[in-house]
């Protein structure tokens, strides 16, 4: 229970470290409110709540699916799913495969204002774009219409989710980093279609972003978003490779907000800098060798080129896969 006047610092607090309990409502006692969260918030004193209200619940997958599917085949059905704007995207066993369609019906009837469902098979090829199929919804002049605009943190990202990647899970990340690089020169290394860029330029105002975006889908949708959250006069967007097309040696703070190949890619990131500019450094990581994989390849990287580096930060993100994670190391460069 927080004073109203603490009542939106506290929530978006609670927020971006993930203790918001989205299950209940939020509650106006007179001058106080109350903030549910899942676990003590540093910094609040957490009390039990005496009457909580929750938000009802949508129906259950399994459930609707009682008279299709038996017992030991709803136990395998999906536990989750990502909601892309008035896309629906869904990962399904493979021993569900004749039942697809039912699955995609059911999702939509869940989310009547979504219109059509995509199952997920992946990533593939050189951009990692994803591998789907339609497999339920409505049709737009003949052709399957997947184009979506996502809503977060205050951005609008439009995007077709049959051809471009967009994560839902490191909202946490995506909103600290768009809290940095006030005045700042900023290069974004590999921009998508503005994940990191947009974000920032709403909330933080740079004095400049250059997103740097080789997947030909990928940059016409960041071209796109810059033009729909108004940053035109912010964000730069520059198609190509970014080990060819970064700049040297001026930029406050360097992105590189992709992961598999990132390592490959650092010594154009440490060279965009200035000394004393910050790195903000993702890869992917055996969690056994977390942090110290991370650390390991961005000092050596400076070493070749003569830099020093500071650790600022170390985290993670997100579960990659099994025994894998998605982390980032914060680091300053001189």
């Amino acid at each position: 229970m927080v004073p109203k006047r603490d009542a939106k610092r506290t929530l978006q607090k609670a927020s971006e470290v993930g203790f918001l309990d989205r299950d209940r409502k939020v509650l106006n006692r007179g001058e106080f409110v109350e903030v549910p969260v899942t676990c003590d918030l540093p910094g609040y004193k957490t009390i039990i709540q005496k009457d909580p209200l929750f938000y009802k619940r949508g129906p259950d997958l399994g459930l609707l699916l009682k008279d299709v599917l038996d017992s030991e085949k709803r136990d395998i059905l999906p536990r989750g799913w990502s909601i892309l704007g008035s896309v629906i995207v869904v990962k399904i066993d493979a021993r569900l495969d004749e039942f697809e369609l039912n699955i995609g019906d059911a999702l939509l009837s869940m989310y009547p204002r979504c219109s059509c469902v995509l199952r997920d098979w992946g990533v593939e090829g050189k951009f990692r774009e994803p591998k789907r199929e339609v497999i339920a919804g409505r049709r737009a002049e003949g052709t399957e219409n997947t184009e979506t605009i996502v809503r977060e943190n205050g951005v609008l990202f439009k995007l077709d989710a049959m051809k471009v990647m967009y994560s839902t899970g490191n909202l946490r990340e995506k909103t600290r980093m768009s809290r940095l690089g006030g005045g700042e020169f900023v290069v974004d290394m590999f921009a998508g279609i503005g994940y990191f860029s947009i974000p920032m330029a709403v909330h933080s105002n740079p004095r400049h972003t250059l997103s740097i975006e080789l997947n030909p889908t990928a940059y016409r949708y960041l071209e796109e978003n810059v033009r729909l959250n108004q940053v035109d006069d912010v964000v730069e967007p520059r198609f190509g490779d970014c080990a060819k097309v970064a700049p040297i040696g001026v930029a406050d703070r360097v992105i590189m907000g992709y992961v598999g190949t990132t390592d490959m890619y650092l010594e154009p990131g440490i060279r965009a800098l200035r000394p004393g500019g910050v790195l903000h450094y993702h890869q992917t990581v055996p969690e056994w060798q977390y942090p110290l994989a991370l650390e390991t390849e961005v000092r050596e990287a400076a070493r070749v080129l003569g830099r020093r580096v500071l650790v600022l930060r170390r985290a993670r993100v997100k579960k990659y896969s099994p025994g894998m994670l998605h982390a980032v190391l914060d680091a300053r460069i001189d």
